[in-house]
């Protein structure tokens, strides 16, 4: 795969499926009991609250899409304000197995970042503690472990709480992000 081939877009319809079966084969989704038709369901209801939304990602975040030589290589699920309504947080990452260490993730990554730091200083993602790779990946990209919360998805499996900051979040920024909030969540129609 050429990273220069690799294109990012936001969810579509025909890449249901593609991306339900890319993580109904891994074995990290299994251990999260998240089958073939329940990611299935899940990237339907992304999509469907989205057009219900008139584009807007709203209460689902955004779930984007990577593709290579027509083929989806990997998908990025994330919210602007997810982490104490304040702070962009990353829900879901995945790379397809044969072109994982091509730049796919990390540029699944920075496409979030650049939408989430548009927003404010943070975001923040989990990580389970069993899996190193993906905390050694996100270290590199200038996350740094800050907590650990056990039982949190799972019963017995501990998560790793990450962040990467430019800096503490802000009075004139907390109000400038609910302004964003309230005045994106405004309808306005106009007449001919």
């Amino acid at each position: 795969m050429s990273p220069a081939s690799l294109r990012i877009r936001r969810l579509r319809a025909t890449d249901i499926d593609p991306c339900a079966r890319l993580i109904a084969a891994d074995p990290l989704w299994k251990r999260y009991h998240i089958t073939l038709a329940r990611a299935r369901r899940l990237l339907q209801e992304v999509l469907a609250a989205t057009h219900r939304g008139g584009g807007r990602t709203g209460g689902t975040g955004e779930f984007a899409v990577a593709h290579s030589g027509g083929q989806v290589v990997g998908f990025i699920w994330f919210r602007l304000d997810g982490t104490f309504h304040h702070s962009g947080y990353v829900r879901w990452i995945g790379v397809a197995r044969n072109v994982r260490g091509h730049g796919v993730g990390a540029k699944l990554m920075a496409y979030a970042e650049r939408k989430i730091f548009a927003r404010g200083p943070n975001v923040f993602l989990m990580v389970s503690a069993f899996n190193t790779g993906a905390q050694k990946f996100y270290k590199r990209l200038g996350y740094a472990e800050i907590g650990a919360v056990p039982n949190y998805a799972i019963r017995g499996i501990t998560e790793r709480l990450f962040r990467k900051t430019r800096g503490p979040l802000s009075a004139p920024a907390i109000r400038a992000g609910a302004r964003r909030r309230r005045s994106a969540s405004r309808i306005s129609v106009s007449v001919p």
